[in-house]
């Protein structure tokens, strides 16, 4: 006799296998390519900003490994790049804030998909220096420094309404006072070791450059197999 439980699980059922599109926007070839990879992806972020679609350009995916020996990913935003590395913040309390520090290897991606397009980062993620994460922190709008103080990050909580009543203490222990920045958050700086750019092709055969950074800080370039 089939239960409650086993119809809802029946409706939760669906098939995505002819689930396709065809990838036949751009291509990438060894003849545009930069020496350097920072190069290509500021080249890539500009071309993204121009196609005009309603996305945030700069939501990427952190991939951590945690205590438990899982992986994990979610989204951030990136807040800055330069030559050497990509820059977010967070809590550094938080459950990625805790896997960094026991593994500061981590992963990066970004997938554009309006220009069919990804770059997948690997690197060494280290804390920026405090007078940057204070810089940051001073031009984030006061809600959002509240709430650095109100979310105790990754933490267990009992209910919506206790995070509210903390956000409202914090609101009355700042008002008409500077705003500072909770020692336990600020920014992190990955390193690049590795950067991928993939381009969707039709047929499935896509575009995959590879840059890994040697011994000598030059970057090797090679191509995948899609």
């Amino acid at each position: 006799k089939r239960t409650i439980k086993d119809s809802n699980f029946t409706k939760m059922e669906k098939d995505l296998s002819n689930y396709r599109r065809a990838y036949q926007k751009s291509e990438l070839s060894e003849n545009e390519l930069s020496e350097n990879p920072l190069e290509l992806f500021q080249k890539w972020f500009f071309e993204v900003e121009e196609f005009g679609a309603d996305i945030e350009v700069n939501a990427m995916t952190v991939s951590t490994i945690g205590k438990d020996g899982f992986p994990k990913n979610r989204v951030v935003l990136l807040k800055k790049y330069t030559w050497e590395g990509f820059i977010f913040y967070t809590n550094y309390n938080s459950e990625k804030g805790k896997s960094i520090a026991e593994n500061p290897n981590v992963c990066l991606s970004f997938f554009w998909h309006h220009i069919e397009r990804q770059v997948i980062i690997k690197g060494k993620a280290e804390k920026i220096s405090e007078n940057l994460s204070d810089g940051y922190f001073e031009s984030r709008p006061d809600g959002s420094k509240l709430g650095a103080w109100a979310s105790d990050q990754s933490e267990v909580v009992p209910s919506r309404e206790f995070l509210d009543k903390r956000l409202t203490s914090f609101e009355k222990k700042f008002e008409d006072k500077e705003i500072t920045r909770p020692q336990n958050w600020g920014g992190y700086i990955v390193k690049p070791q590795s950067i991928e750019f993939w381009q969707g092709r039709p047929n499935r055969m896509h575009d995959r450059i590879r840059y890994t950074l040697q011994e000598n800080y030059d970057w090797k370039i090679e191509r995948l197999a899609p």
